[in-house]
Formats: structure tokens, sequence, C-alpha cells
């Protein structure tokens, strides 16, 4: 069974890519939301096992989508990567690849190493 991935990031490029570049595992459904303001509504829809989260973004920020998504009954316990060019990946490293209790991923990152996160994730 393939496990569906949420992409939320206002690059509408980006997350083409990524769908792209996950779907062609052929391990992952993946839908794209390129609204913050859309994204609970898109998750609560789509049910993911994982959401890949940008954090800087207009309208509302990753983080109060997160906290949207843990308020939410039905979506609270659905892992969360929060993917950002906000941070370095030396940053990221130095903290064992999670910010703020999440794990993180700085931006530009490889398909391959999206995919190896969101394994990672998935299984914990």
């Amino acid at each position: 069974m393939k496990k569906r991935i949420l992409i939320v990031d206002d690059e509408v490029v980006l997350t083409r890519l990524m769908r792209i570049a996950l779907e062609k595992t052929g391990k992952y459904e993946v839908r794209t939301e390129n609204n913050s303001t859309c994204a609970v509504a898109a998750a609560a829809e789509f049910k993911p096992h994982l959401i890949v989260l940008d954090l800087i973004m207009p309208e509302q920020d990753g983080g109060d989508v997160a906290g949207a998504l843990r308020m939410n009954h039905e979506l609270k316990d659905v892992p969360i990567v929060f993917l950002s060019a906000s941070v370095r990946k030396s940053e990221v490293e130095a903290h064992g690849g999670m910010l703020g209790g999440f794990p993180f991923l700085a931006k530009p990152t490889s398909a391959e190493e999206i995919s190896a996160f969101i394994d990672k994730h998935l299984r914990d």
C-alpha cells in the first residue's frame, strides 16, 4: 500500500518536482497544497500518513498550520516534517534533525534525502 504524503509549500515548482520525484519511487501517493490557509482542509480530505510542511509561507506560516493540525482530532497524530530555507543544514544536523520538537529538513534537499527522511519518520 502506498503511503499518502501531503506537501504544503507556497513554491509551486518545488511542490510539483517533489511530487513527481516521490511518486516515481512507487512508494507514495502525493498531494500538494500551495496555499497554507487550505492545508488543514486538504489534510482532512486526503488523510495523509505524513505531512511535509514549509515553515515560511504567506498567509499562515508552518508553525500556525502545525498548531491547527494538532488541534484537529483526526489529524493530531499525523507526523509533520518541516522543510525550510530559513535554516542551514549544519544547524539542523547540530540538533539531530529536530527543531522545535519536529523533524526538520533544510532546503535545498534532494528527492533521495526527502524520501529517506519520510521513511524514517513513518516508521517512528
